[in-house]
């Protein structure tokens, strides 16, 4: 009865779990699974309890039975002239044998067993494993880091160091060999070699390892090293039926390469850094983002185009945005983040109360997150972001918003008039913005997964996307405003790579920017993206602001692109 208690409570416990996947897209779902491992492992306990006790009990009747036997046997016939110990043979072996049988057959697992059953009904799915092995890859990639900084976990801002083992690196490779990405195929087949050089124990042995990196190695054109593993293979097996044939095969096509160049002295089997590799894995993969390498950059802090002479242009100042009587007392800190597109964040504009009132609505809905189909003007699931609401794009041949794969989050909607707290930040934004909120969408909560991302994007609808928000009846997104609800150790910043802009997560700040000219033209200067979150766990709310209803708030300009 106890057990079925305890199994009821967790049940209702974890009540959202039974609905949602996609784990690895939202850190703050993703802590619910440690409570269910940790009752496994109660469970598990118990059950090794049970066990030790039955094995206690045996081992106590085998060493009586030992002690009895020996006496016995030195003198059968006048042991058993004892009418009690002839009376007890025969008792023992008759009954107590049977009773010891049914002991030993006694099956202890029933609790853990049942607890795992219901339990699994909320375990990640292999989408779940998989999307966590290709946000490692993203972070290696976007970070610059080198797979043995990733394996030891050495990560910056880590204060639960965690290292990998060879079966986990070899496993980043499968997935990486599995897409047909021969560059990460490498690196992690390479790791997992390296431990096992070192004497790391594994059941994943070197044969199979090198069986892989021989193959990646190959395909990325490298015929020598290849050859060199292909050989090294065949040391560890001489029977390997496919390293004997790949050993023909490298040797024909290196024989054949040296004709080709032996009138140059430059050979093209010279490797290839790192570098070139993974730009030619790029293109093999038909990567569709122009300015990735940009992004990349300002992600890691590098190439931000900020000039001494623009940064002496920008200040702090306390604002009450035209004595605004809310503020007329206790003026909001507000500091220019960037000039143009012009960038400011509000310092202190949310407390943690607020967040925690927040986080705690939300994360019951939370997501996979979704984006506005420019054709139809429909939220879709974004499969490019990578947060929770699992974020959702406009889909360019139907309009309709899906799940976007760029984007590796979850979210969700809360709405005015489900708790006050809503309605005060609602109201907050209006009075610093002078935008009216009643023609704005709803607050929208995202909490970023595993390598969390919005790769670059628009917030509001071009030309070419006559529909977009179409179903919402309000007009464009005049406006973006921007809640930071925790900091992040490591990553997760908000740039905008066309003008070479970084924004970092500071919680109880909101940052804000106009996405169209007072003109009405959209100011593609305010291409965005939400960096790979490295270490830490990012939440962010934020409120994109509509046309309609802005008339006379902020009224429109003559020129096309007025500033």
């Amino acid at each position: 009865m106890g057990r079925l208690s305890c199994l009821l409570i967790l049940s209702s416990f974890f009540p959202t779990l039974l609905a949602h996947n996609d784990f690895f897209t939202s850190i703050g779902q993703m802590t619910d699974l440690l409570y269910i491992e940790k009752d496994l492992v109660t469970s598990l306990k118990d059950y090794i309890k049970a066990e030790e006790s039955k094995l206690e009990q045996v081992k106590k009747w085998a060493d009586k039975l030992d002690t009895l036997t020996a006496t016995a046997t030195q003198d059968p016939e006048g042991f058993l002239g004892h009418p009690v110990n002839a009376f007890k043979l025969m008792k023992r072996l008759n009954t107590e044998w049977g009773d010891l049988e049914s002991m030993v057959l006694k099956d202890t697992t029933d609790g853990f067993i049942s607890n795992l059953t219901i339990q699994r009904q909320y375990f990640p799915t292999e989408e779940d494993q998989t999307g966590a092995a290709k946000a490692l890859l993203r972070l290696q990639d976007t970070y610059m880091l080198d797979a043995n900084t990733i394996s030891i976990g050495n990560l910056p801002g880590v204060v639960h160091k965690s290292p990998m083992t060879v079966e986990d690196c070899y496993e980043l490779g499968k997935i990486a060999y599995t897409d047909a990405d021969y560059y990460h195929t490498e690196l992690w087949m390479a790791q997992a070699l390296k431990q096992l050089d070192e004497g790391e124990e594994s059941t994943i042995d070197k044969i199979t390892v090198i069986d892989y990196l021989s193959y990646a190695i190959y395909q990325q054109g490298e015929l020598e090293r290849a050859l060199e593993l292909t050989k090294r293979l065949l040391t560890l097996d001489p029977t390997h039926q496919r390293a004997n044939g790949n050993l023909k095969y490298f040797e024909f096509q290196l024989e054949k390469q040296r004709k080709q160049e032996e009138a140059k002295k430059a050979s093209q089997t010279q490797r290839m850094n790192n570098t070139e590799k993974r730009e030619a894995q790029r293109k093999r993969s038909r990567d569709p983002l122009p300015e990735r390498k940009v992004y990349e950059m300002l992600c890691r802090g590098e190439g931000i185009k900020m000039t001494p002479r623009r940064q002496s242009r920008l200040f702090c100042r306390y604002y009450d945005n035209h004595h605004n009587p809310h503020y007329l007392l206790a003026p909001v800190k507000q500091e220019d983040e960037w000039d143009r597109p012009r960038i400011v964040r509000y310092h202190d504009i949310i407390s943690d109360s607020e967040i925690a009132k927040v986080k705690e609505l939300a994360k019951p809905r939370l997501r996979r997150a979704t984006i506005s189909n420019p054709v139809t003007g429909v939220l879709e699931t974004a499969h490019y972001r990578i947060s929770k609401r699992r974020a959702t794009v406009h889909d360019p041949q139907t309009g309709k918003l899906t799940t976007a794969q760029y984007r590796v989050s979850k979210s969700a909607w809360l709405t005015a008039y489900e708790h006050p707290v809503i309605e005060r930040i609602n109201q907050r934004i209006e009075d610093i913005t002078g935008l009216e909120m009643d023609t704005a969408e709803e607050l929208q909560v995202a909490n970023y997964g595993v390598g969390g991302q919005y790769e670059p994007h628009f917030d509001f609808g071009r030309k070419d996307e006559p529909d977009a928000f179409k179903e919402l009846g309000t007009g464009n997104r005049i406006a973006t405003w921007l809640f930071y609800m925790s900091d992040v150790s490591a990553g997760g910043a908000t740039v905008f790579p066309d003008v070479g802009a970084a924004v970092w997560p500071k919680k109880g700040t909101a940052v804000f920017w106009y996405n169209l000219f007072p003109s009405g033209e959209g100011d593609y200067s305010t291409r965005h993206a939400a960096c790979p979150v490295l270490v830490g766990n990012k939440w962010v709310s934020n409120k994109w602001i509509h046309e309609r209803g802005q008339e006379f708030r902020r009224p429109c300009a003559l020129e096309e692109a007025a500033s």
